[in-house]
């Protein structure tokens, strides 16, 4: 190979010949898919999971057409073990085509086909681009259509990719509770509207995430498992039109022992190629967790205010400089961070969302926009989560002062007040306070009717939980 590292060789299709390095595994569909439909510079061999997935599928294809007999056993022999090299990354830079190609999957499919025909070649002892032993089409895409493969490779990519951002949201979940945890004493102000409301724990606030990270977490796997069916079988509408008889059975029987995961045909062939709703369904899911996420996110941002003119009740790690003028600042850059990741997934929710509804009639050629902002916001919230969590989350300090004096500043100490001086009192007392623009607390303190100490601890009992 390395002999005809600098020449080039031809291939043709009815639309003309073109050359093509002679060390590339790659054949003439790929080349003219990347001509015509490069637009976002993504080529798909950047998504280690989609071609993971691809390999996944073409090995368990290969295997379930020997045993029915469209497939010799040279051939599957040669077809398996250049499906493990490239399900082990080793062609990835042959994975050219972009991924938001137009052409609903073909060119993606075909980049797969001659990547798998040109390696099997080699290892039959033949050379890359004359087909002779292993064609893209006869063998590799054999008992298939892109229109069952690519989504089947879309939905197995996609309930990989998941497991790692379920288990940052676990992590997220337990992070969160520790500071419930750490801070379960500490007096707050429970705020409504950004105004004065009732006395609780820091900790309770963090309890509160935490249940919300660990609901998140529940939901994403839930939805995970719905995509363990694929229409892989359907052939190009459902119908399995070119399947030979046994193969369907079979592949997914293959697929199994090759992933360690139970993938099933879908219940209806027809409805698998029809509608992509099962990733508008987890698209949904990773909006709900990245704007969920986002809002925790805003609180912080909120509460660590200041440290002199805000809330100042939290101090969040420094990271970085905040600015480049100001000497002395720092900026909630991590959760900014991760509000923004909000913002980027809502979007890709939004072209998911446009794609599902656009399909026509027995496919949806909208398939490679669905992937490309899938795994988009699944990569952005596994990562934007983890950094939340080591540069934010598990360094929070909680300012134990200020906490307590702006909840014993304000009003909020009203409620808890009420069993011991009844409704009646308290409401004149804080009508007085407020006329005088002076401190509720003073007022009990200078009438003698509750010292500081005593309403701080009636403040303090009002914040336990009845369990």
């Amino acid at each position: 190979m390395s002999e005809q590292k600098n020449h080039q060789r031809p291939e043709s299709d009815y639309l003309g010949t073109v050359h093509i390095p002679a060390d590339a595994l790659y054949g003439v569909n790929t080349v003219r898919g990347v001509d015509n439909l490069t637009v976002s510079k993504r080529p798909i061999g950047s998504e280690r999971e989609f071609v993971r997935a691809f390999a996944f599928c073409k090995w368990a294809a290969a295997l379930a057409n020997r045993d029915v007999g469209v497939v010799d056993g040279a051939q599957c022999d040669a077809i398996v073990q250049a499906c493990r090299e490239l399900a082990d990354g080793q062609h990835d830079a042959f994975m050219i085509v972009d991924f938001m190609e137009g052409s609903g999957g073909t060119s993606s499919n075909m980049n797969v086909n001659e990547v798998i025909a040109n390696r099997a070649q080699q290892l039959l002892g033949s050379r890359p681009g004359i087909y002779d032993r292993v064609h893209p089409n006869d063998q590799i895409n054999r008992s298939q259509s892109t229109n069952d493969v690519y989504p089947a490779a879309m939905k197995i990519a996609a309930h990989a990719l998941l497991a790692p951002l379920v288990g940052e949201v676990e992590s997220l979940a337990a992070s969160l509770q520790g500071k419930a945890e750490e801070f379960k004493d500490v007096l707050h102000l429970g705020r409504t509207c950004l105004q004065d409301a009732q006395p609780m724990r820091l900790g309770q606030l963090f309890e509160g995430y935490a249940a919300l990270a660990g609901r998140l977490s529940a939901k994403l796997k839930a939805v995970r498992s719905e995509l363990e069916a694929l229409p892989l079988g359907g052939t190009a509408i459902g119908t399995g039109f070119g399947a030979p008889k046994g193969y369907k059975v079979r592949v997914y029987g293959y697929l199994a022992e090759i992933t360690g995961v139970d993938y099933r045909p879908a219940d209806n062939a027809f409805d698998a190629m029809q509608n992509l709703d099962t990733f508008t369904r987890v698209s949904a899911e990773l909006r709900t967790c990245a704007t969920s996420l986002a809002k925790v996110a805003s609180d912080l941002i909120l509460l660590s205010s200041g440290p002199n003119g805000g809330i100042a009740e939290l101090e969040l790690p420094a990271v970085q400089p905040g600015s480049s003028i100001m000497p002395g600042k720092i900026n909630p850059v991590v959760p900014m961070s991760m509000v923004q990741i909000g913002f980027a997934v809502v979007g890709n929710d939004v072209c998911i969302a446009q794609a599902n509804q656009a399909g026509q009639l027995e496919i949806n050629h909208f398939e490679p926009i669905v992937a490309d902002r899938l795994y988009d916001s699944i990569h952005l919230l596994r990562n934007g989560i983890r950094l939340f969590r080591e540069k934010c989350i598990n360094g929070i300090r909680a300012n134990v002062q200020v906490n307590e004096r702006h909840l014993m500043d304000s009003t909020a100490i009203a409620t808890a007040l009420i069993p011991k001086l009844g409704y009646a009192k308290v409401s004149a007392m804080v009508r007085e306070a407020a006329a005088q623009n002076r401190l509720l607390l003073e007022v009990l303190q200078e009438r003698g009717v509750l010292s500081r100490e005593d309403a701080v601890q009636l403040t303090r009992d009002s914040t336990m939980l009845d369990v």
